[in-house]
This record gives structure tokens, sequence and C-alpha cells, in this order.
């Protein structure tokens, strides 16, 4: 039997942004073929609707196009918490690209999914939102070789968030470590892209997308297509934002022995507390663009210590080392 579109519109007094869920069902033969994107086209021009594509993953060429010389690596993993030093991956997804200088990208390369057992069962929570089970895991093993087939050509490895992703990465091999790698999280301003949140379920549901998410392989498919979409506006894809970004050299700034009656400042100007654990210093701290030093060292001198020859410590930091543990 032949296919149809069952449309569900919004409830009445709904937002007249009502995402359309498009799902096939049987007809009879003597009805008349619809033309799904003739539909969608219609449903999205009479403003009452948006229409959600399901992602399509891009396919993998064997010969890459000329002029795009670098490599890059999206990279997502899956974890049984949050504590790199305790917790374990136990599935990574990896998705090899190519780009230019300017931040445009060019093919796709290579693919690599694994999983891994891990030495304890997975915590329920975290199958609840990976829907990865310890019967999937069963003896399985990531292939290192493989995967380091694509992390070693790398010139950039960028993650949704490398502050958790570099970290389990490092701890997991040390094809990782020496690597430049850049957050699409921290250094692309999504809300002046006109994003509503930086999730990448936000950012891929905005780019008029949905995809399987909480899957490694799955999540590098859908920030590739996140990181390449322009938005209506044209201009330059957040990836070319991202690559500029991971070029430049920031500074880590610790307010160390900051009176205790300050922290409310400092907490509400950005900074963090580190509680020594990872061998930092036990402070508050917050990470600044290199042109930002003198300000940032001013503030603390003027509002924190008071004392003009105050000299926190600082640390300047490159793709290289940024996001580590």
């Amino acid at each position: 039997m032949a296919s149809q579109l069952e449309m569900f519109p919004s409830p009445r007094g709904s937002d007249e942004n009502t995402v359309v869920t498009l799902r096939p069902t049987r007809r009879r033969k003597d009805e008349k073929q619809l033309d799904y994107e003739e539909m969608t086209r219609r449903l999205e021009e009479s403003g009452n609707y948006r229409v959600l594509r399901r992602l399509i993953a891009r396919d993998v060429v064997s010969e890459p196009r000329p002029g795009f010389p670098r490599v890059g690596v999206l990279v997502d993993t899956e974890t049984t918490g949050v504590d790199h030093r305790k917790d374990e991956i136990i599935e990574i997804g990896a998705v090899a690209f190519t780009f230019d200088d300017e931040g445009n990208i060019g093919d796709v390369t290579g693919v690599y999914g694994g999983l891994q057992q891990p030495m304890k069962p997975i915590p329920p929570e975290i199958t609840r939102l990976t829907g990865i089970t310890d019967e999937m895991v069963a003896g399985q093993m990531i292939d290192v070789g493989e995967l380091r087939s694509l992390i070693d050509p790398a010139d950039l490895i960028i993650a949704h968030n490398a502050a958790f992703d570099r970290p389990f990465c490092e701890a997991f091999s040390s094809m990782f470590a020496g690597k430049a790698w850049a957050c699409s999280l921290a250094e692309v301003d999504w809300a002046a892209r006109g994003f509503e949140g930086t999730k990448l379920g936000y950012l891929i549901g905005q780019s008029g997308c949905f995809h399987h998410g909480h899957r490694a392989v799955d999540d590098c498919f859908a920030l590739l297509a996140v990181l390449e979409h322009a938005g209506s506006g044209g201009g330059r894809c957040p990836f070319g934002e991202l690559l500029e970004s991971s070029q430049g050299s920031r500074v880590r700034v610790f307010a160390e022995h900051s009176p205790f009656d300050m922290k409310d400042q400092l907490k509400s100007r950005g900074y963090r507390w580190s509680d020594g654990s990872d061998g930092r210093p036990k402070c508050w701290w917050i990470e600044v663009e290199e042109q930002r030093l003198n300000e940032e060292i001013g503030f603390l001198r003027s509002e924190i210590y008071r004392w003009a020859e105050a000299d926190p410590p600082v640390k300047h930091l490159t793709a290289f080392d940024r996001y580590k543990a």
C-alpha cells in the first residue's frame, strides 16, 4: 500500500509557530498521491506551522574535493557519568571532514562509531538518557586503530562540550593528547545568530531538522549540519566563527586569596569556583580573551583586592591545552 502524510495541527489556542509531526499512514490506492515537499511548502507558507525534516547524514567520499586542505574531526562520547576520573566511555562517535582556512566545510572523509563495555553496570539514568543498555555493550570494545586513523591526521577536534569530552577522551587514549580542540558550545555566539538555546537539540531543531539524540555518531552528524548552517540571513557559517575563535589565545585568571565577602561580585561577573581537586588553585577563576586581560586585572585590583599592586596568577591557553582536565 502507498502512504500519505497524517498531519497533526496545533491545539486550539496554541502558539502559531507549531512544530508539526508528519508520519506516513496507509491509504487507499485510489487516493491522490501526495507530494511531501509540496505539502511542507504549503504548511510553512501559511505561517501557522513549522515542519522539521529528518537529518540525513552526509555521504563519506573516497576522494575529497580539492581546495579544502585541513582536516577536522567531530567527536562525541556517551559515558557512565560526568567524572572522567572514575566514569567510563561506553560509546564514542567521530566524523572526519575537510575544511579550508576561511572556515568553509568540504567533504566527510571518515566515520567511526563504537561501543565499549565498562567495568561496572551502566547506571539506569544513563540508559534512560542514551538508550544504551548493558546487553548492547556486552563484549564490545572500541577499535582504537580505526579511531586513530581519523584522529591522527586531524588539525582540529571539535566537541559540543569540549570541557566534558576532552578529559574523557584523553583518559581513554593518548591519541587525543597534543591535539588542538574547539568547543562549539562555548566558542560560537549562538544567541547572536538567533538561536534560543545552546543544547544540540535546540540548535538542530531551529535549523529545521530533527535527529536521534544521545547516540554518538548521530550527534556528530547533527553538529556538522548545525556548524554548516548559515541561516536565513546567509553570511559566515558557525564553523567559520568557531575556527577563528580556536586560533585565538585566551587567559585563565585566578582570583587567588580574594576576600570571602567578595564572592558574590566574582560570581556575578562570571567567575567559577575551583576546589583545587583538579590541580587548579583553590579559588575563583574566569577565562577571558587575551585582549581583555588588562581589563580583568584592573577589575580585580579596584573592586576585589582594592590594592593597585595586586598580581593575581594567570595562565595563557591555546586550543592545544584549552578544555583539558
